[in-house]
């Protein structure tokens, strides 16, 4: 190799080595829909020559082939790629893209703006050190500018940038700009933000992304990347306490076992002492493995495995933690939340909760309240809506290991899954566990279940009965609990009716007050069939989620399901109650069948086509299931 090849080679590494040694800074994008976003992003690669000539030919051609700018380029066609994006000039999917500079490392996400589109938004959020919120110059401080705000600071991002854009609009005019940042402020002193730096920019210009601008003589801050490059967003979590989720029990073989995961917060070293959370068992850490190699120390981000010095029943979800600094275990907290999903959110619904302690079942015990997020204003609502941010109550059916969101958001942070349809329907922050979660425990009873049903000679069980106003299920209920009544069998009808006079006489029937009637009446069948009685349920019980809440209350062969079903048309034409002509006239909203959906179920034990069998019939099908599975016998 020559002397010229060696000193290009030279210059090669020492380029490497300075990249390799520069920090990431991950930001965001957001506001209102056509704020400039993607323009913005585009025109900074574009002025800081970081895209390829290729690209930008690409980019010259598809600009002149969508002709959104007359002919000139098109920065937005940079970060939008799906066509949809390009067809509507708006963003809809979160677009990430990686650059650098001599100073830093940056990997960006444009977030779209579209209110239909703010999960997308939340996240994209949800990694970042600083948001980079875009206004129009020309429209001032909108709603989604405000939620968007609000969700940046729920998600602990304490760097904004208010990027005014489309200045070149308002002619540069300063007293434009002076508004526009007193508005904003106005409405952001009362968020977590530890810094608003306000910019005047045209992204299509070009003035004051990269370069100072000679339109702005009045301003005299620093330019976006300027601000990117300095902006010092270094967090707590290297000096925070230990924190390693176990995501997987690597045990290839007999000899070895090692808990692999990634270090969400502090560091640990080999011989260092180590506790297991929920379980709370105490170990040493005897080696820390990153691929084939044996390292002293892990710090946060670093996905290592650990091993042990001694064998510990660690599973995926369990958290090792520093031995001296452990975070909290709970099965109850406060938490706040994006609500992500078209489905609403209601009080008693059931959903599948992940974080970093692995999936658990959660359920909504109350919800606080929702923000108004105009005015900050906590409005009082039994149910969450699409893009609505609140303030809930979780419980959960086993307890997690936990830390406040603001102080290590890996171990804060959530998201609700529907058990049917798998849609993440909520981004949730833990605040932190309720206190009666700490002063409630169970008590040990000596009379158990076990010994109710060996002295009255059958177990306790439900009998879930499910269908519409009119199926019959009423009806074949009270026939039922005759015959097992006179077998001796210790019974007990809970009906929809009769309950609502007393133990629920406080509901309605919107769908959050359906969901929190099902749910009283599951937990007190649990109470009944615990004191050894067969439970008869009659309810129209229209959704699945909370029959199956129901159902995973009780223990396996506790708890069956019996479908009355009948097509709609014979039940309008039974009508006992003259219900259905009520809600056809409009005097009963949310009536079941006709303005309020019924969920039939997937798969009950039992089903009884009530329309075309007798009563006897029914009830003879009913009997025999139990029969041929000896459900109600002693069999403890």
């Amino acid at each position: 190799m020559n002397a010229k090849s060696l000193a290009i080679q030279e210059r090669v590494d020492e380029y490497i080595e300075r990249q390799a040694s520069l920090d990431v800074l991950r930001f965001i994008t957001c506001g209102s829909v056509d704020d400039g976003k993607s323009t913005l992003i585009g025109r900074m690669l574009y002025e800081a020559q970081l895209i390829f000539e290729d690209q930008v030919a690409a980019l010259r051609n598809d600009s002149r082939r969508m002709g959104t700018q007359g002919g000139e380029i098109d920065y937005a066609l940079l970060v939008d790629g799906l066509v949809a994006e390009r067809e509507q000039g708006i963003t809809i999917d979160v677009a990430y893209r990686f650059f650098s500079t001599d100073h830093r490392k940056f990997i960006v996400a444009d977030t779209p703006g579209h209110e239909q589109y703010t999960r997308n938004m939340v996240t994209g959020a949800s990694t970042a050190d600083v948001a980079v919120i875009l206004v129009d110059a020309t429209n001032g401080v909108l709603t989604q500018t405000r939620r968007h705000s609000f969700i940046v600071s729920m998600l602990g991002i304490r760097h904004v940038v208010l990027a005014v854009n489309k200045m070149d609009l308002v002619d540069y005019d300063e007293d434009t700009f002076s508004e526009i940042v007193t508005d904003y402020e106005a409405f952001a002193h009362r968020l977590a933000f530890s810094s608003i730096t306000a910019i005047p920019l045209s992204a299509l210009k070009g003035e004051n992304v990269i370069e100072r601008s000679g339109q702005t003589p009045w301003y005299g801050g620093p330019t976006l990347l300027g601000y990117l490059e300095t902006v010092e967003v270094k967090g707590a979590l290297m000096d925070h306490a230990f924190r390693f989720p176990v995501q997987w029990v690597n045990r290839p073989n007999a000899d070895f076992r090692g808990y692999a995961g990634t270090v969400l917060a502090g560091s640990i070293g080999k011989g260092e002492s180590i506790r297991v959370l929920p379980s709370g068992e105490v170990a040493t850490v005897e080696d820390i493995i990153l691929f084939e190699r044996s390292l002293e120390r892990a710090i946060a981000e670093q996905a290592v495995t650990i091993t042990l010095d001694r064998d510990i029943d660690i599973s995926r979800g369990d958290v090792i933690v520093a031995a001296g600094d452990p975070c909290e275990v709970s099965d109850q907290f406060e938490v706040s939340v994006v609500w992500m999903d078209r489905e609403p959110g209601y009080v008693g619904r059931t959903y599948w909760l992940l974080s970093s302690s692995g999936r658990v079942s959660a359920t909504l015990t109350d919800i606080k309240f929702k923000y108004n997020v105009n005015t900050y204003e906590e409005l009082s609502t039994r149910k969450l809506e699409l893009n609505e941010i609140g303030e809930v109550t979780l419980s959960v059916d086993k307890a997690i290991a936990f830390e406040k969101y603001e102080d290590c958001p890996g171990m804060g942070s959530f998201v609700l899954i529907d058990r049917y349809s798998n849609a993440t329907v909520c981004a949730g922050m833990i605040n932190f566990a309720l206190r009666r979660a700490q002063n409630v425990h169970r008590q040990a009873l000596t009379i158990d279940k076990h010994a109710r049903a060996r002295q009255s000679g059958h177990r306790g069980m439900v009998l879930w009965f499910t269908g519409l106003s009119g199926s019959g299920k009423s009806t074949v209920a009270n026939a039922l609990e005759q015959v097992l009544f006179e077998q001796g069998i210790r019974t007990y009808i809970l009906d929809g009716d009769n309950v609502r006079h007393g133990l629920n006489k406080d509901l309605g029937f919107t769908d959050a007050d359906r969901v929190e009637n099902i749910r009283r009446i599951a937990e007190v069948a649990r109470l009944m069939v615990d004191a050894g009685i067969v439970v008869i349920t009659s309810f129209i019980s229209p959704f699945r989620s909370e029959r199956d809440m129901a159902r995973a209350m009780f223990e396996p062969g506790e708890f069956v399901e019996v479908f009355a079903n009948v097509p709609l048309e014979v039940a309008e034409q039974r009508d006992p109650k003259g219900l259905y002509k009520k809600a056809r006239r409009g005097e009963l909203p949310n009536f079941t069948g006709i303005d309020s959906k019924y969920e039939p179920p997937n798969g009950a034990e039992i089903e009884l086509l009530t329309n075309t069998l007798s009563l006897d019939e029914c009830v003879a099908r009913v009997m025999a299931y139990l029969s041929e599975n000896a459900f109600w016998k002693q069999g403890a």
